[in-house]
């Protein structure tokens, strides 16, 4: 079974990195890049033998050799500048991975790029160094956004999807999509919920697709998640720090590709997506990792995607009540009401210890509550202090 022709390259070196990772599946690491054990295995071996070069259709001459002179290193650094738009301490830490012998200082690299007008001296105090908060282990949460969209030249908009793994910064998808309507967005994480298995949470922002609004913030799309078993969570409104690592990677995402350049159409756009994808999972240092990229530090999840929908279920303890049109449903002889994104759906109430109190359920996450002593409707989240007991 061969590798697919548009990115094989770097889904070779993907599959490597995880395949030499200690206990990787080597079976379910196949099912997932969707190739035989035979061509692993070849792949694998081809790499321990001759490093990640074997991994190319056709040899490549190296970056650097053993007897590299100063004016070779001074150029390899304004090849990557070129290539990648990078600053001294990445070019400088890329250097150093690629195995250079005579790798100059951070500063001595900025220096040579200062010196070829190729920085600006300004750029440094666009750099505000400030604390980041992660979650301790891959696939606990992925962060997901769309980059604000751009023209091509066919007359047609792309709209960037991007993913985020919020502890190891991989990029799980790098999509140029037509638009941002559900059915597109799901389309486009099929492919990486297949290759990467599926995270704990997801966050996203509350408006569509992922949100009506901060007072409706379930959406069809949403509630496919959650039938996946992934938590569904929201940013704050107008705060968008919250989700602050895929705001960085749409910065550098500018920076480094999208700056001054025009696409033909989104066919051509996606092949240039995934090579720069490519490059900044596994190539590209980032300096909130020690200057490592971010496969480094992730790992697949142990979570595969189904094949089919898992059914839902509920306790015996708890009522369950099926949503007709628009969101509404019978409980205790009235007619309440949920986000019509459940219509069709069967959800779950349990009591509390308060009476007429009672927390709803889909599959096993809590989406809201339902007190009858002020209304009929499900409330996402309760104020205690404006509630009575």
């Amino acid at each position: 079974m061969p590798w697919k022709e548009v990115s094989s390259m770097s889904a070779r070196s993907e599959f490597v990195a995880f395949a030499l990772q200690p206990g990787a599946n080597i079976s379910a690491l196949c099912m997932r890049f969707r190739i035989s054990r035979k061509t692993a295995y070849k792949w694998i071996a081809r790499f321990k033998s001759d490093g990640p070069t074997a991994l190319a259709d056709r040899p490549r001459k190296p970056l650097n050799s053993p007897d590299r002179s100063a004016p070779d290193v001074e150029c390899a650094v304004i090849q990557l500048r070129h290539a990648y738009r990078w600053g001294g301490r990445k070019i400088a830490a890329r250097l150093k991975s690629l195995g250079a012998v005579h790798v100059p200082h951070p500063s001595t690299v900025s220096a040579i790029l200062k010196r070829h007008g190729l920085i600006d001296p300004r750029e440094a105090l666009k750099h505000v160094a400030f604390t980041r908060f992660e979650r301790p282990a891959p696939n606990e949460l992925w962060q997901m956004d769309f980059k604000g969209h751009f023209p091509l030249a066919d007359g047609t908009r792309c709209h960037p999807l991007t993913v985020l793994d919020d502890h190891s910064r991989f990029n799980l998808v790098l999509k140029a999509c037509p638009d941002e309507t559900g059915r597109t967005v799901y389309d486009a994480l099929v492919p990486a919920f297949e290759r990467y298995g599926l995270p704990a949470q997801m966050l996203m922002d509350n408006g569509p697709p992922w949100g009506d609004d901060a007072d409706s913030p379930y959406t069809k799309f949403s509630i496919r998640l959650l039938r996946l078993g992934i938590d569904v969570i929201h940013g704050r409104p107008f705060h968008p720090q919250t989700q602050g690592k895929e705001e960085r990677f749409h910065r550098t995402l500018v920076q480094e590709l999208l700056k001054d350049r025009l696409f033909r159409d989104l066919v051509q756009t996606q092949p240039v997506f995934d090579r720069y994808n490519h490059v900044y999972n596994f190539e590209r240092p980032h300096e909130s990792l020690g200057m490592q990229p971010p496969a480094s530090r992730y790992t697949i999840s142990p979570r595969p995607f189904p094949s089919t929908l898992p059914d839902i279920c509920y306790p015996a303890s708890d009522t369950v009540c099926n949503v007709h049109d628009k969101g509404r449903f019978k409980f205790l002889k009235r007619e309440c009401c949920v986000s019509k994104a459940f219509t069709g759906q069967p959800i779950g109430l349990r009591p509390t210890s308060i009476d007429g109190r009672w927390e709803v359920y889909f599959c096993r996450f809590r989406i809201g509550f339902l007190d009858l002593k002020i209304g009929a409707r499900v409330f996402w989240k309760l104020d205690d202090d404006m509630l009575p007991n």
